[in-house]
């Protein structure tokens, strides 16, 4: 069954949360460390795209770093300095997606949108990509206003809109590795979030055409964490780690994995290395917004709590 046709399901099952977990995943696949040896490029190994290297910096920042303070003051110096390139627009946007500013998501989604309507005609891969991107997000600020019946039934225009783009980037470049980072990341969020869904043909579609490997490994790890496969999370989170080892958010998802396959195991050695690894993520906490801190910091008291009780 093709994925558009799934999405009124999907909004059936749970509107906020799931557009919650999509929106997260488009902000990754939106983002990188770059590769310095294709410059403002970290999805192509041959054929790259220039972006410019303010937003090249800010993709160091957030995902080598997991610095959001200096990926922020970054993407300022970028909207001056490359005014024409959506993903610098579209950082910004799950940027106030995460910091819960409405006023900035729904401004930045329709900088996107712009910024990739004028690509299409130098670039139309990115284009169409970006323009897919803007949509998804501006029906992100239409369900955040309205989660009532005519909230949903505009965000599925928006829905439709997006898989329209994304066939038309498909059609100019069926492999290409940045389209297929941002299409595995939304397929494997309908998949882990639907039970009649598999998630296998996403994750192969992530595995086999998608890059970099690092936001690869990381997807897969999420998935595998949602599917309770916590041996097979744990595998990807590891390679993550060996590339990213700075990052305060892989050593989070990691205690994730720890936690929930030492209740499982009811495992006290399991979810003492989780609190660890809380407490690794927290160590950097100037580095991220004050809601996930706040979420970090309740599921570590979680973990001591579950270790006590055993």
């Amino acid at each position: 069954m093709s994925t558009r046709f799934l999405i009124p399901k999907l909004m059936m099952f749970s509107r906020f949360p799931i557009l919650t977990e999509i929106t997260f995943a488009t902000a990754i696949t939106i983002n990188f460390l770059v590769n310095p040896a294709y410059a403002g490029d970290p999805f192509r190994s041959s054929g790259p795209h220039k972006i410019g290297n303010r937003t090249e910096a800010a993709f160091k920042a957030i995902f080598q770093e997991g610095n959001y303070p200096a990926a922020e003051d970054y993407l300022k110096k970028a909207i001056s300095d490359e005014p024409n390139e959506p993903l610098a627009y579209a950082m910004k946007a799950a940027l106030a997606y995460g910091n819960q500013d409405l006023v900035s998501l729904d401004r930045y989604s329709k900088k996107t949108l712009d910024a990739g309507q004028k690509l299409i005609t130098s670039d139309p891969l990115r284009g169409n990509l970006y323009m897919g991107v803007g949509n998804f997000l501006e029906g992100a600020v239409i369900l955040l206003r309205d989660v009532g019946v005519n909230g949903v039934s505009e965000a599925l225009i928006r829905l439709i809109k997006v898989y329209e783009y994304l066939d038309k980037a498909e059609e100019i470049a069926a492999n290409d590795p940045e389209l297929n980072l941002i299409w595995g990341y939304m397929n494997l969020m309908l998949a882990v979030n639907l039970p009649f869904t598999s998630p296998d043909k996403a994750i192969e579609r992530l595995d086999k055409n998608a890059a970099p490997g690092y936001l690869v490994n990381r997807g897969i790890a999420l998935a595998y964490r949602d599917l309770k496969k916590y041996s097979q999370a744990l595998d990807y989170v590891n390679h993550v780690l060996k590339t990213t080892a700075d990052n305060p958010e892989i050593y989070y998802l990691k205690a994730q994995i720890l936690h929930e396959k030492g209740k499982r195991e009811k495992s006290e050695d399991l979810i003492k290395d989780a609190i660890a690894h809380f407490d690794k993520a927290l160590t950097k906490k100037s580095q991220l917004s004050a809601s996930l801190v706040r979420q970090i910091e309740y599921e570590r008291n979680q973990a001591v709590n579950r270790l006590n009780n055993l």
